[in-house]
């Protein structure tokens, strides 16, 4: 029997868990800040709303007949990080509390959250120290959900690392580095996860009423030096030097356990880093 899950935020992970979800038939009303996609997200969810995520009105009106909420929300390039993450957590915590058929918050939040671990393993135990501002929203935005956490609802956190797939492709994302010389040695551990494996995680810990924290990565770190020059050679492109005279400052430098998302049966469709 099919759920009636709203999306707050479709973007590039909203949108593909919005098409996932309409075809294994859950109704999905999805919402966004620009009434500009309502055409777009109407191909996947059979009901778009366009809000503010501070809009407590209109968040109440929209969650008010939901079994789910998928909290997927991204700020605009250069945009406001505590606008668009903590202000929507603080507003969403209240009406979901007066919303009794929810029974479920997913939330895809960072693992930047995790700060400088000198290139350690972490895993969900790990406590965070967030090393930049954004980041620190990002821990505080979690920390305002989990209080929504009862007998009632369940909150279940992703922790995702750098997103890639169709549209963000490794080339795309890095091609402009190409021939070029970038700061430090380049032998800090890069973490990343596919498109498709986040929508496959959503939708497991959606089916299993997850709750808690998770992190959602691919099995096999890679040093950001090795990336960038198999990448260069995959693809024909200029190889990129460094140069270590110059320091690369780093608030996040880690490999990142995916190991408690599997035991709960996750199965990873990318479990390496496609280039």
């Amino acid at each position: 029997m099919g759920l009636n899950i709203g999306i707050i935020g479709c973007g590039y992970v909203g949108t593909a868990v919005a098409r996932r979800w309409r075809e294994d038939g859950h109704s999905i009303t999805a919402t966004t800040t620009r009434g500009d996609r309502r055409e777009e997200l109407e191909e996947v969810a059979q009901q778009v709303v366009v809000l503010q995520g501070n809009d407590s009105e209109a968040l109440a009106s929209m969650v008010q007949n939901q079994d789910v909420i998928l909290l997927s929300v991204a700020p605009p390039r250069g945009g406001d990080y505590q606008e668009t993450y903590l202000e929507t957590a603080k507003t969403l915590v209240p009406v979901l509390q007066q919303s009794p058929r929810v029974q479920q918050v997913i939330y895809t939040s960072s693992s930047s959250v995790y700060g400088d671990h000198q290139g350690e393993w972490v895993d969900e135990t790990t406590l965070v120290s967030p090393g930049n501002p954004n980041a620190r929203v990002l821990a505080q935005t979690e920390e305002v959900l989990l209080s929504a956490q009862s007998d009632r609802l369940d909150v279940c956190i992703l922790r995702l690392a750098g997103i890639y797939g169709p549209e963000r492709e490794l080339l795309k994302i890095f091609t402009r580095f190409a021939g070029k010389t970038r700061p430090g040695t380049g032998e800090y551990w890069s973490n990343w996860v596919h498109l498709e494996d986040i929508v496959e995680a959503i939708a497991l810990v959606c089916r299993q009423r997850c709750a808690g924290i998770y992190n959602l990565v691919n099995d096999v770190p890679q040093p950001m030096r090795q990336l960038m020059d198999r990448l260069c050679e995959f693809h024909n492109l200029a190889p990129i030097s460094w140069d270590p005279s110059v320091p690369l400052e780093r608030s996040y430098h880690l490999r990142l356990s995916n190991q408690k998302l599997k035991r709960a049966g996750f199965e990873l469709r990318y479990p390496e880093t496609l280039l």
